[in-house]
């Protein structure tokens, strides 16, 4: 079965064409600039070859329509035609108390996704617009939902509510949600898989940590609290984004700047974080650079980072009462050395027993960092997101066919 996985976002698409008899990647890329002066397509083929495609694309089904032109192309190609494409698999960012679990895309799940607009206004509107151009541009084709909150509603009341009055939960469903559930589930099954350990009967604390970030507390095969909430402001402190704030800092600021709620929304999403503090940019690499050079505003975001991460590494090691397994993925957890080091040094009390040698050097590869005295096993483990929709996708449209006959 061949999958196409779709990530919509409000000006890109990111995408990744799946052959899934040999779980191969059959091209992959993104649709940049959508609706904007320059807007291409960078297409990767697994030869390496690396395409940049400019051209007007001036709205999510002219994107589309454009990277289905491009996987059947002679000479860039990797299908013939579009009768190849068995089914598409959509991220879907925010899918509230409707769904648990991926869903097969009917105009019942449309209207699902599109009444939590209002809890995702960044997301899933974009997402919808990918569901609506594939309906056009594939007709027929069976298309399936995967959610980054499913894997978290198994938190219980007491680790989803927040403390405001109950009747604005029953009225507005104002609660934590949590995001980047593909990849918390993906990398904790495939961490124990290496492992030799029981999914079901463990405690795991996962953390992935990139320009967003979030960290969960997995006990028994199920998650019990993340820090991600309603939206993906809250939390760790991130790239942009500014993670746990006091809200009379948010009020503060509002009043004494005279901004409104537009301006506040960009102000907690784009300005804070890592770029807020440093004043240097977002990006990891370029923050570290400076902290070498002895800058001390890089210095200091990159210690704010750190603790956060250790705050909640014990927040949720006291909410297991214990854990077995820290598992540490995106972009980066996988590949940050200095960040690793951080986070996992100083930790004994609780059983990790930290190895600076074998965290040296080691990007992008699945690896143990902890002692093999530790008590608990500190493991970096590459996430694939796109891996789990093309197989939610497969496992939906095979059971759908199954149930038919």
């Amino acid at each position: 079965m061949k999958i196409l996985v779709l990530n919509c976002g409000s000006s890109s698409i990111k995408y990744q064409f799946f052959d899934m008899t040999t779980v191969e990647v059959l091209a992959k890329g993104l649709v940049d600039k959508i609706g904007l002066k320059g807007s291409l397509i960078k297409h990767d083929l697994p030869d390496g070859e690396k395409l940049i495609l400019e051209g007007e694309i001036l709205d999510h089904q002219a994107g589309i329509e454009y990277l289905l032109g491009v996987l059947t192309s002679k000479e860039h190609g990797c299908i013939k035609d579009m009768n190849e494409i068995n089914a598409v698999g959509h991220r879907v960012a925010h899918g509230g108390e409707n769904f648990s679990k991926s869903e097969f895309i009917t105009k019942e799940v449309e209207s699902d996704i599109e009444k939590l607009f209002e809890l995702a206004p960044l997301h899933n509107p974009h997402h919808m617009k990918g569901i609506k151009a594939m309906e056009l541009l594939l007709p027929g084709v069976p298309q399936c939902a995967v959610f980054d909150t499913a894997f978290h509603q198994t938190l219980p009341d007491y680790a989803y509510m927040y403390a405001i009055p109950y009747s604005l939960y029953k009225k507005y469903h104002i609660r934590r949600y949590g995001f980047h559930g593909t990849s918390h589930k993906f990398v904790a099954e495939k961490a124990c898989k290496t492992l030799g350990i029981d999914f079901e009967k463990s405690k795991i604390i996962t953390a992935h940590l990139g320009n967003g970030a979030s960290i969960a507390a997995i006990c028994n095969g199920k998650s019990v609290d993340t820090s991600m909430g309603l939206t993906p402001v809250e939390g760790l402190m991130m790239g942009t984004r500014a993670g746990d704030l006091d809200l009379g800092v948010l009020l503060y600021v509002m009043d004494k700047e005279e901004i409104g709620i537009a301006t506040t929304n960009s102000f907690i999403n784009k300005h804070c974080g890592v770029l807020g503090v440093s004043g240097i940019s977002s990006d990891m690499r370029e923050v570290e650079n400076a902290a070498d050079q002895g800058n001390e505003r890089a210095i200091l975001a990159l210690n704010m980072y750190a603790y956060r991460i250790k705050k909640y590494i014990g927040a949720y090691a006291a909410a297991m009462n214990g854990v077995d397994l820290l598992v540490l993925t995106g972009g980066i957890g996988e590949n940050d050395v200095a960040t690793r080091e951080k986070v996992c040094s100083d930790m004994e009390f609780m059983g990790i027993e930290f190895d600076k040698k074998m965290n040296q050097g080691k990007r992008g590869v699945e690896v143990i960092i902890s002692h093999k005295s530790s008590k608990v096993t500190v493991i970096v483990e590459p996430t694939n997101e796109e891996l789990v929709i093309a197989t939610d996708t497969m496992n939906i449209v095979k059971e759908m066919k199954k149930s038919k006959k």
